[in-house]
């Protein structure tokens, strides 16, 4: 079993790392203040964990140019640093944080941001984490966008990738955890076909009534945005499956709605992958087929770009999650931060019909706020707490809000 268990004092040596090329699974190399404390498994197996989510809009439109912006004493991610050292998740997804294949940004952020104190903060070090390629930018030789050309320049590029990305990797993802990654039990869904799901939203040219996809184009059409991952986090009471993604927002499209449709099916495929009946067709990127297990404890987490009941999604796309019988009911994580910023800035917030005070990003005036970004754990978890760290205005921290449009969500369960 490929396992990452670096100790460490082995990591400041070694590190660990993945075999598969593609993907780089690693601990720290080394950190900027200190040694990283050894991890008490007596305490960590009584206490409980918490797991979150972060949209950090830590990406660059340069190809590289996330790395040079990281080496450059980054204010914003001096600010997302903060932000994690001060709620200190044990999980954590970073939502739009660009993958390069060396993970030099990874690194870099763990050792010159986490690893040190930002903002009185106390520096936090995570010995464990996992990135690996994603969909956006990645080109995909088809006219998807049906302007009559193949690629070319800016927008026109990024709307012909299998996922909407000026570059390779831009509005990647990465996982830090406290505790160690199960590579054998990690699963990636990133060249999984649209066609293969069942029931798929096949965009339709309103204009012609014919499908917005040539056939040919259709065939070969990857359902992830960005990817889906399964990443088996070996905690102290078991494997727990972290579920994590980043649907493509319902919008910058047009009448025929292709953007709208994928978002709705890319989190369709985690319901079915909970589901897990008659999946034959639901193969991860090592071809191996079927959903998760009915006992499996999971935690999913992302940005899913979907609003329970306002914004432009497909109406009902997000409640194939949160009303999934497999998933906890939990109430809502909260903030006061979001309730007085509604009010504070009106206008599109006007119109909306959801609670205020759970939504989870800030998309200016004309848009307003909204919930997109979800921790779900699974109803055989129990969850202690919750919540959304949208500080108000005058609280301790209130500076390090302008760091990101989103907000991290966390969750503190017992398993």
């Amino acid at each position: 079993m490929k396992q990452l268990v670096c100790t460490a004092s082995l990591l400041l040596l070694i590190g660990c790392q993945s075999t598969d090329p593609d993907i780089r699974a690693m601990t720290k190399p080394d950190f900027a203040d200190a040694a990283p404390p050894a991890i008490d498994s007596q305490t960590t197996s009584t206490r409980d964990i918490r797991f979150a989510t972060y949209n950090t809009s830590l990406y660059s439109d340069d190809d590289g140019g996330h790395v040079r912006r990281l080496e450059n004493d980054d204010a914003s991610a001096r600010k997302i640093a903060a932000v994690i050292q001060h709620q200190r998740p044990d999980v954590l997804l970073l939502n739009e944080f660009d993958y390069d294949a060396n993970g030099m940004a990874a690194d870099i952020f763990l050792k010159q941001y986490l690893g040190r104190s930002q903002d009185g903060q106390e520096a936090i070090f995570y010995p464990y984490h996992y990135i690996a390629p994603v969909n956006t930018g990645v080109q995909s030789g088809m006219d998807l966008d049906n302007n009559g050309k193949i690629g070319g320049d800016g927008r026109d590029r990024g709307n012909d990738a299998f996922g909407y990305g000026l570059h390779p990797g831009q509005y990647g993802m990465l996982v830090l955890s406290q505790f160690p990654i199960d590579l054998d039990k990690t699963r990636t869904f990133r060249n999984l076909f649209w066609k293969d799901l069942p029931g798929a939203m096949k965009p339709k040219n309103l204009a012609t009534s014919q499908d917005w996809y040539k056939p040919a184009d259709w065939a070969r059409l990857r359902l992830s945005s960005k990817s889906h991952w399964d990443v088996a986090i070996e905690t102290p009471k078991g494997i727990v499956h972290f579920l994590v993604s980043h649907p493509t927002p319902p919008v910058f499209d047009g009448p025929e709605d292709r953007n709208g449709a994928r978002n709705h099916d890319e989190i369709k495929l985690w319901s079915e992958y909970l589901d897990n009946k008659n999946t034959q067709w639901l193969c991860d990127d090592k071809n191996i087929c079927g959903g998760l297990p009915s006992d499996a404890r999971f935690v999913i987490a992302g940005d899913m770009n979907s609003d329970p009941v306002d914004g432009d999604g497909v109406p009902g796309t997000m409640l194939q999650l949160l009303d999934h019988p497999r998933v906890s009911k939990y109430a809502a994580p909260r903030s006061d931060g979001a309730a007085i910023s509604s009010q504070t800035v009106g206008q599109g917030n006007l119109k909306h019909r959801g609670d205020a005070a759970e939504d989870t990003g800030d998309f200016g005036p004309k848009v307003g706020n909204m919930r997109l970004d979800y921790v779900l754990p699974s109803a055989n978890i129990k969850v202690k707490n919750s919540g959304v760290f949208w500080l108000k205005p005058g609280d301790a921290g209130y500076q390090w809000m302008d760091a990101s449009d989103h907000h991290m969500v966390w969750v503190d369960v017992e398993l």
